[in-house]
């Protein structure tokens, strides 16, 4: 490829990563990714604890410089046109980056002016996000007053000020409730509709497999896996007999009376009493020996089930655990890509 500093006569990918490294100090927080996104498609950037995807979206934001490799955003390098990347990004990370002590309109009126953007067009875009995001009943009162949904939505209409093309959502979703994370999944699914460009890093694996089309693992600062949540999916193979130990004290014994039905470790979760094992494609045998064996033992169980392998499935065959709790170095970062020219 050639360069295209500006993105002037652009026609490639909207996100190009190549090779991109960065430290901290002794510490390899990325190892030479790749990343390509496609123009109004959702990539899912995927982790456990510490796997180098907030450090991904800093460098692609500009807040954060690789020590090598190549990022283009719509073909504007990260490294020679910071400025011309944050005319046409926006970004929302983890924690609501929003003035408390003022109203929700009036940080929308403040993020219109760091865009340059009218008077009028400041106004008139106020007005279409609160309303897009079911604030204009608390448009004009103090955010410091906001439930936790609701600032995380005024975040995410902050970020949609400047009608970004390419849009970064970095754990969007963290500490909602239920509802308001569906709310959100909705919100997100009509910015795609709209052709909007998204990566989105999440620990949750549902929301990947229902917004994501392509999803990118990435473990110790290294790409280990790429595809469809199907594909990925698809790589572990077999069914999953599944079930919980009433009786918490017993999940070793449960373990070890089905160990050997498994086709590679099974998992299991002390806390709920969740034992997993992976059996290959005879699900339905798998069961009920599974069934006749506690049974011998007189082992009560609850949700015993087989199923089809999930993304927490690949996170365990990929990296040993499963999905776990956002990078800690993350929750500090509450600054947004904006022009900062």
């Amino acid at each position: 490829m050639s360069s295209f500093n500006d993105g002037a006569g652009w026609d490639g990918p909207a996100i190009f990563v190549e090779d991109v490294h960065k430290s901290f100090g002794k510490v390899q927080a990325l190892s030479g990714i790749d990343l390509v996104v496609e123009r109004g498609k959702v990539l899912g950037l995927l982790g456990p604890n510490g796997a180098g995807k907030t450090t991904a979206v800093k460098i692609l934001t500009t807040l954060i410089k690789p020590d090598r490799g190549r990022a283009l955003v719509e073909g504007r390098d990260v490294l020679r046109s910071p400025a011309a990347v944050r005319d046409i990004i926006g970004l929302a990370g983890q924690s609501a980056a929003i003035q408390e002590e003022l109203t929700g309109r009036e940080n929308l009126e403040i993020m219109g002016r760091l865009y340059h953007l009218d008077p009028d067009t400041r106004r008139r875009r106020s007005n279409e996000l609160l309303e897009q995001f079911d604030l204009l009943d608390a448009a004009d009162r103090p955010t410091k007053g906001y439930s936790g949904g609701m600032q995380r939505r005024l975040d995410l209409a902050l970020s949609l000020v400047s009608l970004p093309r390419v849009l970064f959502l970095d754990e969007p979703t963290t500490g909602l409730d239920p509802r308001s994370r569906l709310g959100m999944w909705e919100v997100i699914r009509e910015l795609v509709s709209i052709g909007t460009t998204l990566l989105l890093t999440t620990q949750y694996l549902e929301e990947a497999d229902e917004l994501a089309d392509e999803i990118v693992v990435i473990d110790h600062g290294k790409v280990i896996a790429a595809g469809t949540a199907l594909e990925l999916k698809n790589r572990v193979g077999g069914d999953v007999v599944q079930f919980e130990v009433v009786e918490k004290s017993r999940i070793g014994e449960a373990a070890e009376a089905v160990r050997s039905l498994s086709e590679s470790d099974l998992a299991t979760d002390g806390e709920s009493g969740q034992v997993s094992l992976r059996v290959g494609k005879n699900g339905s045998q798998a069961l009920v020996e599974t069934v006749r064996r506690l049974d011998a033992l007189g082992i009560q169980t609850e949700g015993l089930a087989v199923r089809r392998p999930s993304l927490d499935d690949v996170f365990l065959s990929l990296t040993g655990h499963g999905a776990e709790e956002p990078e800690a170095s993350s929750s500090s970062s509450r600054r947004r890509a904006g022009k900062r020219h």
